[in-house]
């Protein structure tokens, strides 16, 4: 969506507010021996207090209140019981929602409790990339330049990333125009970041993988070439300077 009202900004700003802190809390009530679903609930009862309904829920009958993928899972995973969460696992939260018409998308990747695997690299490198990445968008930018130095700072860093997952417009849906803000440079995509626009911008950060597969589940994706991944996610709005981080209350940057 675009923003051109005031009433318009305050509900993005909600929204996001919602999402945000829902995902800052899930990442700080998560324990190892807690199950996903656990840690699902929670968020839930989260996004409630604000109102807020569950995006993947409510646009495509989802199993969960939000997606939780562990290790070798890239996205989409499915918090369920039998997902027991443990010391040092990779762990990926992606929060979004709908609220008063409104709305709004954040994820994140982080390790739990120790860093005992070595996955604290790879979760660095993925928000270092989605900092420097929001840093250069603004109204006039192509997109499929944002797209080259995301890949450019993944190779960098010894990473690659995942090709067929990509950011989107959000705003008055889940998944607006444009509906693909890649993680390289697609020489095909020829449109520019439109200034008052709102935008979900994420990172797919790989050790090993380009493609993510979807799982029999019909849900959780996995990489085509296994290793691990780290994502990370801000919803924003573009203007002809700095962006407006409408979802900065996530901490994911802390």
């Amino acid at each position: 969506m675009s923003i051109s009202t005031e009433a318009e900004r305050l509900g993005m700003e909600k929204v996001s507010d919602a999402v945000a802190t829902t995902l800052k809390q899930m990442r700080e009530y998560a324990k190892p021996g807690m199950s996903a679903k656990e840690l699902d609930d929670f968020g839930g009862e989260v996004l409630n207090s604000f109102g807020a309904k569950s995006a993947p829920n409510l646009t495509y009958g989802f199993p969960g209140w939000t997606c939780i993928s562990i290790n070798n899972e890239v996205a989409h995973g499915i918090p369920s019981e039998e997902k027991i969460l443990k010391e040092g696992d990779l762990v990926n939260i992606d929060v979004s929602a709908e609220l008063d018409g409104y709305w709004s998308d954040n994820g994140g990747s982080f390790v739990l409790g120790n860093d005992i695997y070595g996955h604290g690299k790879l979760v660095e490198a993925s928000k270092a990339i989605l900092q420097k990445a929001i840093s250069n968008i603004k109204g006039g930018v192509k997109i499929n330049e944002i797209g080259r130095l995301i890949e450019t700072e993944a190779k960098k860093a010894g990473y690659t990333v995942i090709k067929n997952l990509t950011g989107h417009g959000v705003g008055r849906s889940l998944h607006e125009e444009p509906h693909e803000i890649a993680n390289y440079h697609d020489r095909w995509n020829t449109t520019r970041f439109k200034k008052n626009s709102v935008v979900a911008i994420e990172t797919f950060i790989s050790t090993a993988s380009t493609i993510a597969n979807t799982q029999p589940d019909k849900w959780t994706l996995v990489g085509n070439k296994g290793g691990f991944v780290a994502q990370h996610e801000h919803t924003i709005m573009v203007t002809g300077g700095q962006p407006v981080i409408l979802t900065a209350a996530n901490g994911i940057w802390d």
